[in-house]
């Protein structure tokens, strides 16, 4: 057993030129499983390829909330600003991971997105998460949540359809919603910039650590301001973790790698 990261997008153009270094100073510190979570089809075919070149890394095959509806995005002028999304239907997207599947070893990211998703686009949204999420349920993977404010509503469509293996990325909503979100069973993962974020360090304090996991969102939220984070990271939230709890590092580290075998299942 050892180190995870739930949440990296290693195929961001960010990591282009040192993947397998990056890749490297994570197994060095101790990084046993990085899970690479795909955005879109191509992006999920990226994620695919580089799982093949790196056995640590396994792909969630996912759709990014606004990728669902960048199509109707832009026929409403909203201007979005991201240059590598694919311009295909939401149902496209849906059909590719009913097909795909197989190699994941989770569904996501998937979630609501009301930040850039006009409300006229809400409903239309939420047809393309409910068909992901009994997807994840039908054939028995673990989902991984991207929410920006929609966070109730997603929990509530979580709840309505029975999902039993969930993890939140990056929660920054009210902690008493990220206490509803725990006592349901899901999980909730905290990147490696919580020793500068008072909302993570509020879930590190708050939430049961029975309920959470690690993750980056590499390249994002970083350590310190104006870096890149990278998976090797996980090892820093590690650390604080156990500063919080007040708790030898080997105990917090226990505690998070017997939380991801819960909900993927194996040990990482």
């Amino acid at each position: 057993m050892g180190l995870f990261d739930v949440h990296a997008h290693l195929t961001a153009s960010g990591f282009l030129d040192d993947q397998a270094d990056v890749i490297a100073r994570a197994q060095a510190a101790g990084v046993t499983t990085i899970i690479s979570n795909g955005l879109n089809r191509r992006d999920n075919l990226r994620v695919l390829e580089l799982s093949r070149q790196f056995p640590v890394v396994k792909p969630a095959l996912g759709l990014y909330p606004v990728d669902a509806v960048l199509p109707e995005m832009l026929e409403h002028g909203v201007d979005y600003p991201r240059d590598d999304a694919e311009l295909i239907s939401g149902e496209e997207h849906v059909e590719w991971l009913e097909q795909n599947y197989e190699r994941a070893f989770a569904i996501g990211e998937i979630g609501l997105d009301h930040h850039w998703v006009p409300q006229a686009l809400w409903e239309r949204q939420e047809q393309i998460f409910i068909r992901l999420v009994k997807l994840a349920i039908k054939v028995d993977l673990p989902i991984i949540i991207h929410t920006r404010k929609a966070e109730a509503r997603t929990l509530e469509i979580l709840l309505d359809l029975k999902a039993p293996r969930v993890n939140w990325h990056c929660f920054s909503s009210r902690l008493n919603l990220a206490k509803r979100i725990a006592a349901a069973g899901h999980f909730m993962s905290i990147p490696a910039n919580a020793r500068r974020s008072e909302t993570f360090t509020g879930l590190l304090r708050s939430v049961p650590r029975e309920q959470l996991l690690l993750e980056t969102d590499c390249p994002y939220l970083a350590p310190e301001p104006g870096t890149r984070s990278e998976p090797a990271h996980v090892a820093l939230t590690c650390a604080y973790a156990a500063e919080l709890w007040n708790v030898p590092q080997d105990v917090a580290r226990s505690a998070f790698e017997d939380n991801f075998t819960r909900l993927f299942g194996c040990p990482p």
